[in-house]
């Protein structure tokens, strides 16, 4: 197993993308501190790394909270004695037109995706830099971020590329560390998040939420959507040995949507 003796720290856990990277940690042997806002899918989550005989930690938080997120980073050093891999997956969204977007859709948005994104990313490359041993971070950011027109809202994007413009900095600033920083863009996913946003979508404008999905499916080069485990296993690599000098990158999984 490629991360055995290895602790990851895993945010917004608790379902979709995060849960399934949760999973792919622990399949190759890493112990997985979980995060998520939501107490109920936190504890199922973390029940379910367990349940792969891996050792895992839930931690109620928010990270769009400095507090929360300095107590989410000591509680798993205290369990495991270390961090090795950061998971930056806490995300929110919903659908609206660029002339909807209200102050406080601006704010909330930012709050958790860009905000929150990253000062985990800085605290816990504190951690990993008085460890010594280098490390790995993983932000998922979103095609959103690279002008995919189809994105949920204008707020969205802008705190998806912002999640990709700091990939690239914390990847030069931290290299002389040993620490890889890499951001994963998705595409279409069927996750809660991605079917709570198409729903909204769909009322907008007036059509079944069935019809807006195939339009959204025909639009992907290889013909179907991500499913969470396709993100988790990019997530899996990139946390890996065979990734040890990847750094600064942000990778599309999206069945070719968007080519650079």
């Amino acid at each position: 197993m490629d991360l055995e003796n290895k602790v990851a720290l895993v945010t917004g856990a608790g379902r979709g993308m995060g849960r399934a990277i949760a999973m792919a940690l622990a399949g190759e042997g890493a112990s997985v501190a979980l995060t998520e806002i939501n107490a109920e899918t936190l504890e199922e989550a973390a029940t379910a790394v367990r349940g792969l005989g891996q050792p895992s930690l839930a931690i109620q938080a928010d990270v769009g909270n400095l507090s929360d997120i300095d107590r989410m980073v000591q509680e798993t050093v205290d369990k495991f004695g270390r961090v090795d891999i950061l998971v930056n997956n806490a995300g929110v969204t919903r659908y609206l037109n660029i002339m909807d977007v209200e102050e406080e859709d601006w704010d909330r948005i930012h709050r958790v995706n860009a905000k929150g994104a990253f000062f985990c990313m800085q605290r816990v490359a504190k951690e990993l830099i008085r460890q010594g041993q280098g490390g790995r971070i993983i932000n998922i950011a979103s095609i959103a971020g690279k002008g995919y027109q189809g994105t949920s809202n204008a707020a969205y994007a802008a705190s998806k590329g912002a999640v990709i413009s700091m990939t690239a900095i914390a990847a030069h600033q931290l290299g002389g560390y040993d620490i890889n920083v890499n951001a994963i863009c998705p595409g279409v996913t069927q996750t809660e998040m991605g079917r709570e946003t198409r729903a909204q979508r769909a009322e907008q404008l007036g059509v079944a939420m069935e019809e807006l999905q195939n339009q959204s499916t025909a639009n992907i080069p290889i013909g179907r959507a991500n499913e969470p485990e396709d993100i988790a296993a990019m997530a899996r690599f990139l946390a890996g040995p065979g990734a040890r000098n990847i750094t600064g990158q942000a990778f599309n999984v999206d069945g070719g949507l968007v080519t650079h």
